[in-house]
């Protein structure tokens, strides 16, 4: 399905998709935190962007996936498996460590990034609490720790 689209960085932060990156995280705020820092891709569909993902490099084995999301009309369609595996095979040669954090409660996102060869290694405790301004509520949970995933690429 990724050969059918086009995957474009955004240099121009008048460019980036709040719309679908408010998907993936919760206020503006937050995602300027990391979002100047951050390497900003959008996946298009003539011309269209239906997916966004952040990178930012922790280190020098050490990338990770500040935000990703899918807009809501292509989800459920193996997008953001796909979007993943382009992460992967394109910079795991340089970085063999990925990791994303998802909140706790979070558990379709959990086992979708578990699907995709992802396992738990860490909590960062009361990060929802202390890092943003209000509380936030996913299916009616009150997020507060943040669990950390990892993939290790199989490179030689």
């Amino acid at each position: 399905m990724l050969a059918d689209l086009e995957i474009k960085q955004i240099t121009n932060h008048k460019d980036y998709p709040y719309d679908l990156l408010l998907l993936a995280d919760e206020t503006v705020t937050a995602i300027n935190k990391y979002l100047f820092d951050s390497a900003v891709f959008v996946v298009q569909e003539l011309q269209q962007a239906i997916a966004v993902f952040c990178l930012y490099p922790l280190d020098n084995e050490t990338l990770e996936i500040k935000n990703m999301a899918v807009s809501t009309s292509h989800q459920n369609r193996g997008l953001g498996s796909q979007v993943l595996k382009y992460i992967q095979t394109t910079y795991c040669a340089q970085y063999p460590n990925l990791i994303v954090g998802t909140a706790d409660c979070g558990l379709d996102q959990i086992r979708f990034y578990e699907r995709n060869g992802f396992v738990k290694y860490g909590v960062r405790p009361n990060f929802f609490i202390d890092h943003y301004e209000h509380p936030i509520y996913e299916n009616g949970v009150l997020l507060k720790d943040m669990v950390l995933l990892k993939y290790q690429s199989q490179l030689p």
